[in-house]
């Protein structure tokens, strides 16, 4: 996976792993985003919003 061969601050990193779930949820791939939305130490109403809009 794409995502995982990321380096670590890109993955700390808010906005990426915002992005990386809008990605994963318009793909269908809801497993990999729930993952991503729960390592995810800080969330904002950007980050709620990319996974409840799905597809």
């Amino acid at each position: 996976e794409l995502l995982a061969k990321m380096p670590e601050n890109y993955r700390n990193d808010n906005i990426t792993s915002t992005s990386a779930i809008d990605m994963l949820m318009k793909f269908g791939d809801v497993e990999s985003a729930e993952r991503i939305f729960r390592s995810m130490k800080t969330k904002n109403i950007i980050t709620y919003g990319a996974m409840m809009k799905g597809n």
